[in-house]
């Protein structure tokens, strides 16, 4: 049994964040060889693109406040999205380590825009210049994200053998 059950959960919060995030990016390479390259880039592909975008910031958002309220709990509650994302990038010194770099940092923001203009957008008509946009950071993101979710997770067994 391990001394501290609550990093283990953590620990498995980050593995199953990880896992949903790979279905979903099988989800969005998989519509790229099928369904997009029938539709092109119209409204229906559009709406797909700011659906995978959206969840995987939503993914990683929840992620990010699970680790917040273990370790730290303090987020201001008029822009609480935007103070737990720069939160992630911090080093606590004796608490914990950044959860993710300065660079994912600037990825994920534009993603949380992206949600935050999705959330109070309700028409149908979508920029493909800022969704092609959004997509290259995604791109950057998925090369980058889990190896710091990984470094995040190593830090936390270091954590536990410590204890």
């Amino acid at each position: 049994m391990t001394e501290n059950p609550q990093i283990t959960v953590l620990q498995e919060e980050i593995r199953k964040t990880r896992a949903i995030l790979d279905q979903q990016d099988d989800f969005y390479r998989s519509f790229l060889e099928g369904d997009y390259k029938r539709l092109g880039k119209s409204q229906t592909s559009a709406i797909i693109v700011a659906e995978v975008l959206t969840d995987v910031y939503t993914c990683l958002e929840t992620l990010f406040l699970r680790i917040s309220q273990y370790f730290e709990n303090n987020l201001t509650s008029s822009r609480w999205h935007a103070d737990l994302l720069q939160k992630m990038t911090l080093r606590l010194e004796g608490i914990r380590e950044p959860v993710i770099s300065d660079e994912t940092y600037y990825l994920l923001n534009e993603l949380l825009k992206f949600r935050h203009f999705r959330r109070y957008y309700f028409e149908f008509e979508y920029d493909w210049d800022k969704l092609d946009f959004l997509l290259k950071k995604y791109e950057q993101l998925r090369e980058r994200i889990s190896g710091e979710l990984q470094a995040f997770d190593d830090f936390l067994e270091n954590v536990k053998a410590e204890a």
